[in-house]
This record gives C-alpha cells, sequence and structure tokens, in this order.
C-alpha cells in the first residue's frame, strides 16, 4: 500500500491498542472492529452457535440479543430466557439452574437499557467458567461510564457500539474475543492482507474485518476513549449518580409518577424511567420534545422482554438518559417540564 494508506493502518492499530489497555485486553488483535454493537453480537453470537446447541440469556436484553437468537431457532439453536424481577434483577441461581448438557453460551447485557438495572456478570462468568461455557456481554449501557476488565470479570466475549459512552461517532463498534473462541465471519472478502489466498484468511482481527474500515470513524472512538481516560471514569461515573439520584428524587415527589428500575442508584447507570399516569409514555416524550426541547425516547425501547418483565408493556414507558455532559440546572428543567405536564392531566 502507499504511504496515506499504511498511516491509516496505524492509526487504526493505535485505536485498537487504545481499547485494548482500556479493557484491560491482553491482545488488540482480539479487537474486531464493527459498524455498531449490533453487528458485533450479531457476529459473536452467529459465529459460535451451531444447530443443537443451547443458549441462556436474560428478559431483560434489547432485541440486538434477542433477534439473532429468535432467527436461529429456525436453524435447531435453543435459547432459555432466564426471567428477571420487576426491578430487572437477574438471580444467578436461575442462570445456574437453566443450563443444560449442550449449552454454549450465555449471553447477557451488563445493563438494562430500560430501567438501567446492573447485572451480576462477575457471577455469571463464574457459573459459565465452572460448566465449561463461553459467556458473551453487552456493554452497550456500561462501556465507558463503568469500569469493565474482561480479566477479572472472565468476559469471553464483549460486545460495544462506539457512539455511546465511549464518545465516538455513531458507525463504530467492536467485539472482543478471548483467545481460543472459533468463530465463522458473517462477511467474506477482501481485508487489505493475504490476498493471494482464495479462502477468508484465518488471523485476527482481518479474519472478520473484510471490506473498508471506517478510519475516520475508529480514530474518532479511539479520541473519545483517551478523554474518558483522561476525565477518569469513576469521575464520569460519580456524576452520573448524581445527577440520576437527584431526578429521581424529584420525581419521587409526584404520586401521579410510576418509576421503574432499582431505587439505589449504585445499582443501576445513569438511566430514570417513568410513566406518568393516565398519558400515553408516546404523548408524553412527544411533548418533552417538541414544547420543552428535551430528548428522551419513549415506548418499548427495542426492549419488549424487559417491559413486559417490568409490567409496562405494550405501552411501554419514557426513558431520561443522563450522561456526563448534563447539569444540574437540566435536571430542575426536566423536572419543573414534568411537573407541568402533571398539572395539565
Amino acid at each position: 500500500g502507499h504511504k496515506w494508506g499504511i498511516e491509516a493502518n496505524r492509526l487504526i492499530t493505535d485505536v485498537r491498542e487504545t481499547i485494548a489497555k482500556f479493557f484491560n485486553i491482553s491482545n488488540p488483535s482480539n479487537i474486531v472492529f464493527t459498524h455498531n454493537g449490533t453487528e458485533a453480537i450479531n457476529l459473536g453470537i452467529k459465529g459460535l452457535l451451531n444447530p443443537g446447541d443451547h443458549v441462556i440469556t436474560t428478559s431483560m436484553e434489547h432485541n440486538s440479543v434477542l433477534r439473532p437468537l429468535k432467527a436461529l431457532a429456525k436453524k435447531g439453536v435453543e435459547t432459555t430466557v432466564v426471567r428477571c424481577s420487576r426491578e430487572g434483577y437477574l438471580d444467578p441461581y436461575k442462570v445456574q439452574k437453566a443450563i443444560k448438557v449442550n449449552t454454549r453460551l450465555i449471553v447477557t447485557t451488563h445493563a438494562s437499557n430500560v430501567t438501567g438495572t446492573l447485572l451480576p456478570i462477575k457471577d455469571i462468568s463464574c457459573i459459565a467458567k465452572d460448566n465449561g461455557i463461553f459467556f458473551m456481554v453487552d456493554a452497550s449501557q456500561t462501556a465507558g461510564t463503568i469500569m469493565i476488565d474482561v480479566q477479572k470479570l472472565g468476559i469471553d466475549m464483549l460486545a460495544c457500539p462506539g457512539h455511546k459512552a465511549l464518545l465516538g461517532p455513531q458507525g463504530t463498534g467492536f467485539l472482543y474475543i478471548r483467545d481460543g473462541i472459533e468463530l465463522t465471519p458473517l462477511l467474506e472478502g477482501g481485508t487489505g492482507w493475504s490476498s493471494e489466498l482464495e479462502t477468508q484468511p484465518e488471523n485476527l482481527p482481518e479474519k472478520f474485518e473484510s471490506g473498508t474500515l471506517n478510519t475516520p470513524g475508529i480514530i474518532g472512538l479511539g479520541a473519545g476513549i483517551s478523554f474518558i481516560k483522561t476525565e477518569r471514569i469513576e469521575k464520569i461515573r460519580k456524576h452520573e449518580i448524581c445527577l440520576s439520584t437527584e431526578l429521581t428524587n424529584r420525581l419521587n415527589e409526584f404520586e401521579e409518577i410510576e418509576l421503574y428500575g432499582p431505587e439505589s442508584q449504585e445499582k443501576k447507570i445513569g438511566i430514570v424511567s417513568f410513566n406518568i399516569k393516565g398519558l400515553n409514555s408516546l404523548d408524553v416524550g412527544f411533548i418533552l420534545d417538541n414544547v420543552y426541547n428535551i430528548l428522551v425516547r419513549a415506548g418499548l425501547h427495542c426492549a419488549p422482554e424487559a417491559h413486559k418483565t417490568i409490567g409496562t408493556f405494550p405501552e411501554g414507558g419514557v426513558r431520561i438518559s443522563v450522561g456526563y455532559f448534563n447539569t444540574a440546572e437540566e435536571i430542575d428543567l426536566v423536572s419543573e417540564a414534568i411537573k407541568e405536564i402533571i398539572r395539565q392531566v
């Protein structure tokens, strides 16, 4: 390749190394870049599972996990969905009880995108390891706000989008694949290397990176992670807990509001989900957006099983996501807006 192509590849390699250090991944080549978290999840699930395999997941999963598993059911892959509590908590014992002789994979979200509830991934990884089962984590909601050490947590595959708390651009993501895990690629094609081969190269990451990578996006993802390291992830987490606690306390003052998820902010991420009694969640979301210029997500949040678990299906709920760049003043504005909406009911 020419010098600019070589330089672009060097920059991508630098980001791989940045990600590896951030998540305590020993070999940066085990990081495969994708276009988003959904692609990373699909690669892990579809690349690993074969007809006759059994997989365990939870009722708090996003459709990015549930739909690939539903598609694989047609090919003879069996799925057990472990039911969580109404607060979104997962009892690890239920995972243990769901194991069968043909269980090959346990895949769970790190935190619910509906309630923010943190799942006990360390406990689950121990169960998986004791039974010779692979363990995959969807870290879409936590990567960048909660420290994730793949070695300490015993994670075999970690799927992350780049555009959420990792502060990268849209169109970025990655899958970490532990040594010794053999996956089938979702795509075959040009990798920029080993062009003499008629078949897909076996070495990582080239095996799973066919086609042109999103070089500008990946560099932006690296910059986002560097910013997090500079600011310190503990500081980011503390800020989000502080704001979500304040918002939760404010909303708790209204008897017309029903809140979902854990009461303790330490057991969740910066998500506050609620409904106003007598109002449809989509209507509340529309009013907050168009009248108050407050951006929330209303409805089922691509997680219908989670809403069935917490009792909000099929109407869904209103989700406010608190981030590092939100302020105490904005919490005041949200609280006042919701107060006015309640008055008008």
